[in-house]
Protein backbone atom coordinates (compact mmCIF):
# COMPACT_ATOMS: atom_id res chain seq x y z
CA UNK A 1 0.00 0.00 0.00
CA UNK A 2 0.95 3.16 -0.93
CA UNK A 3 -0.28 6.64 0.81
CA UNK A 4 0.23 9.77 -1.05
CA UNK A 5 -0.69 13.26 1.61
CA UNK A 6 -2.30 15.59 -0.13
CA UNK A 7 -4.35 17.27 2.40
CA UNK A 8 -4.04 21.02 2.40
CA UNK A 9 -2.52 21.05 -1.34
CA UNK A 10 -4.29 23.17 -4.24
CA UNK A 11 -4.78 21.75 -7.54
CA UNK A 12 -2.85 20.04 -9.21
CA UNK A 13 -0.26 19.28 -6.68
CA UNK A 14 -2.71 16.44 -5.59
CA UNK A 15 -2.50 15.19 -9.17
CA UNK A 16 0.64 15.60 -9.65
CA UNK A 17 1.62 13.94 -6.31
CA UNK A 18 -0.90 10.87 -7.64
CA UNK A 19 0.27 10.81 -11.27
CA UNK A 20 4.31 10.54 -9.73
CA UNK A 21 3.14 7.74 -7.25
CA UNK A 22 1.24 5.75 -10.13
CA UNK A 23 4.24 6.21 -13.04
CA UNK A 24 7.40 4.95 -10.16
CA UNK A 25 5.23 1.60 -9.85
CA UNK A 26 6.70 -1.37 -11.13
CA UNK A 27 3.71 -3.67 -10.53
CA UNK A 28 0.79 -4.45 -9.07
CA UNK A 29 0.18 -2.31 -6.34
CA UNK A 30 -2.77 -0.16 -4.19
CA UNK A 31 -2.34 3.78 -3.82
CA UNK A 32 -4.42 5.78 -1.40
CA UNK A 33 -4.85 9.08 -1.85
CA UNK A 34 -5.45 11.73 1.48
CA UNK A 35 -6.99 15.01 0.13
CA UNK A 36 -9.16 17.93 2.00
CA UNK A 37 -11.51 18.76 -0.28
CA UNK A 38 -14.19 17.50 -2.91
CA UNK A 39 -12.99 19.01 -6.45
CA UNK A 40 -9.25 17.28 -4.88
CA UNK A 41 -11.09 13.95 -5.39
CA UNK A 42 -12.92 14.78 -8.57
CA UNK A 43 -9.37 15.83 -10.49
CA UNK A 44 -7.74 12.42 -9.20
CA UNK A 45 -10.19 10.05 -9.72
CA UNK A 46 -9.84 11.76 -13.39
CA UNK A 47 -6.48 11.45 -13.61
CA UNK A 48 -6.58 7.87 -12.05
CA UNK A 49 -9.44 6.26 -14.17
CA UNK A 50 -7.61 8.06 -17.36
CA UNK A 51 -4.53 5.65 -16.18
CA UNK A 52 -6.24 2.29 -16.43
CA UNK A 53 -6.60 2.45 -12.21
CA UNK A 54 -9.91 1.19 -10.62
CA UNK A 55 -11.02 3.90 -8.39
CA UNK A 56 -12.90 4.06 -5.39
CA UNK A 57 -13.26 6.95 -2.71
CA UNK A 58 -14.97 8.11 0.55
CA UNK A 59 -15.39 10.91 2.77
CA UNK A 60 -13.79 10.45 6.04
CA UNK A 61 -14.55 13.48 7.62
CA UNK A 62 -15.68 17.64 6.78
CA UNK A 63 -12.54 18.13 5.16
CA UNK A 64 -10.98 14.74 4.80
CA UNK A 65 -11.19 12.20 2.26
CA UNK A 66 -9.52 9.32 0.80
CA UNK A 67 -8.87 7.91 -3.11
CA UNK A 68 -7.96 4.40 -3.45
CA UNK A 69 -6.60 3.66 -6.68
CA UNK A 70 -5.97 -0.10 -7.53
CA UNK A 71 -3.28 -0.01 -10.43
CA UNK A 72 -1.91 -3.23 -12.23
CA UNK A 73 0.96 -1.70 -13.04
CA UNK A 74 2.41 1.80 -14.45
CA UNK A 75 0.78 3.42 -16.87
CA UNK A 76 1.67 4.10 -20.72
CA UNK A 77 3.50 7.26 -20.79
CA UNK A 78 1.53 10.50 -20.86
CA UNK A 79 -1.60 8.54 -20.76
CA UNK A 80 -3.60 10.59 -17.90
CA UNK A 81 -2.77 14.91 -17.85
CA UNK A 82 -2.43 16.47 -14.67
CA UNK A 83 -5.10 18.76 -15.06
CA UNK A 84 -7.21 20.87 -12.84
CA UNK A 85 -10.92 20.97 -13.86
CA UNK A 86 -13.72 22.85 -12.61
CA UNK A 87 -16.32 21.52 -9.77
CA UNK A 88 -18.02 18.58 -12.09
CA UNK A 89 -21.43 18.90 -10.11
CA UNK A 90 -24.26 20.45 -12.14
CA UNK A 91 -27.99 21.08 -10.83
CA UNK A 92 -29.30 17.82 -11.25
CA UNK A 93 -31.04 15.63 -8.72
CA UNK A 94 -31.11 11.73 -9.29
CA UNK A 95 -34.29 10.36 -7.31
CA UNK A 96 -33.96 7.07 -6.67
CA UNK A 97 -37.63 5.39 -5.40
CA UNK A 98 -36.95 1.87 -5.15
CA UNK A 99 -34.34 -1.14 -4.96
CA UNK A 100 -34.68 -2.18 -8.14
CA UNK A 101 -35.22 -0.81 -12.02
CA UNK A 102 -37.93 -1.53 -14.25
CA UNK A 103 -40.65 -4.32 -13.72
CA UNK A 104 -40.56 -7.83 -14.60
CA UNK A 105 -38.38 -9.51 -12.83
CA UNK A 106 -37.35 -8.81 -9.49
CA UNK A 107 -33.56 -10.23 -9.57
CA UNK A 108 -32.74 -8.59 -12.77
CA UNK A 109 -33.98 -5.38 -11.60
CA UNK A 110 -31.71 -5.25 -8.69
CA UNK A 111 -28.99 -5.86 -10.80
CA UNK A 112 -30.27 -3.18 -13.20
CA UNK A 113 -30.25 -0.59 -10.19
CA UNK A 114 -26.87 -1.18 -9.14
CA UNK A 115 -25.75 -0.80 -13.07
CA UNK A 116 -27.62 2.52 -12.89
CA UNK A 117 -26.04 4.08 -9.83
CA UNK A 118 -22.32 2.65 -11.40
CA UNK A 119 -23.10 4.81 -14.53
CA UNK A 120 -23.83 7.86 -12.34
CA UNK A 121 -20.19 7.44 -10.83
CA UNK A 122 -18.97 7.15 -14.49
CA UNK A 123 -20.40 10.61 -15.53
CA UNK A 124 -18.59 13.51 -16.79
CA UNK A 125 -20.71 15.86 -15.01
CA UNK A 126 -22.36 14.43 -12.00
CA UNK A 127 -25.39 15.51 -10.19
CA UNK A 128 -25.91 17.74 -7.44
CA UNK A 129 -27.74 15.91 -5.19
CA UNK A 130 -29.20 12.02 -4.88
CA UNK A 131 -32.32 11.51 -3.58
CA UNK A 132 -33.21 7.70 -1.76
CA UNK A 133 -36.99 7.38 0.07
CA UNK A 134 -39.45 4.07 -0.23
CA UNK A 135 -37.54 1.10 -1.46
CA UNK A 136 -34.62 3.20 -2.62
CA UNK A 137 -33.92 3.58 1.17
CA UNK A 138 -32.55 0.38 1.13
CA UNK A 139 -29.58 1.10 -0.96
CA UNK A 140 -28.07 3.63 1.69
CA UNK A 141 -27.44 1.04 4.39
CA UNK A 142 -25.05 -1.41 5.44
CA UNK A 143 -24.88 -4.44 3.14
CA UNK A 144 -25.52 -2.57 0.14
CA UNK A 145 -24.36 -3.33 -3.53
CA UNK A 146 -24.10 0.09 -4.12
CA UNK A 147 -22.00 1.76 -1.33
CA UNK A 148 -18.94 1.61 -2.41
CA UNK A 149 -20.12 3.67 -5.83
CA UNK A 150 -22.61 5.74 -3.21
CA UNK A 151 -19.33 6.59 -1.19
CA UNK A 152 -17.48 7.63 -4.20
CA UNK A 153 -20.51 10.28 -5.44
CA UNK A 154 -20.87 11.44 -1.86
CA UNK A 155 -16.53 11.99 -2.13
CA UNK A 156 -16.88 13.65 -4.99
CA UNK A 157 -19.12 16.40 -3.76
CA UNK A 158 -22.63 14.60 -4.85
CA UNK A 159 -24.93 14.96 -1.51
CA UNK A 160 -26.67 11.73 -0.45
CA UNK A 161 -30.15 12.15 1.24
CA UNK A 162 -32.07 9.18 2.60
CA UNK A 163 -35.63 9.29 3.41
CA UNK A 164 -35.82 9.09 7.36
CA UNK A 165 -39.43 8.16 7.63
CA UNK A 166 -38.77 5.11 4.82
CA UNK A 167 -35.53 4.10 6.90
CA UNK A 168 -37.84 4.30 10.55
CA UNK A 169 -40.57 1.65 7.96
CA UNK A 170 -37.86 -0.70 6.87
CA UNK A 171 -36.20 -0.68 10.54
CA UNK A 172 -32.43 0.60 8.85
CA UNK A 173 -32.47 3.81 10.87
CA UNK A 174 -29.44 2.74 12.20
CA UNK A 175 -28.16 1.08 9.53
CA UNK A 176 -27.35 4.40 7.26
CA UNK A 177 -24.37 3.94 6.25
CA UNK A 178 -23.86 6.90 3.67
CA UNK A 179 -25.10 10.37 3.50
CA UNK A 180 -27.51 12.39 5.73
CA UNK A 181 -30.92 11.42 6.78
CA UNK A 182 -33.85 13.74 4.99
CA UNK A 183 -37.34 14.48 5.96
CA UNK A 184 -40.20 15.15 3.10
CA UNK A 185 -40.64 18.62 2.97
CA UNK A 186 -36.41 18.74 2.21
CA UNK A 187 -36.72 16.23 -0.60
CA UNK A 188 -40.09 18.69 -1.67
CA UNK A 189 -37.56 21.54 -2.02
CA UNK A 190 -34.72 19.99 -3.28
CA UNK A 191 -36.47 18.48 -6.11
CA UNK A 192 -38.61 21.84 -6.73
CA UNK A 193 -34.97 23.73 -7.23
CA UNK A 194 -33.75 20.86 -9.35
CA UNK A 195 -32.76 22.34 -12.78
CA UNK A 196 -33.27 18.17 -14.49
CA UNK A 197 -34.68 15.36 -12.55
CA UNK A 198 -33.69 11.75 -13.58
CA UNK A 199 -35.71 8.76 -11.93
CA UNK A 200 -34.82 5.34 -12.87
CA UNK A 201 -37.95 3.73 -13.70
Amino acid sequence: MITVNAMGDNCPIPVIKTKKAIAALTGPETIEVLVDNEIAVQNVTKMASGSGGKVTSEKLGDAEFKVTIEMEGAPAADEAEAVCVPDARDNTVVVVSSDRMGSGNDELGKVLIKGFIFAVTQLDTLPKTMLFYNGGATLTTEDSDSLEDLKSLEAQGVEIMTCGTCLDYYGLKDKLAVGTVTNMYSIVETMAKAGRIVRPS
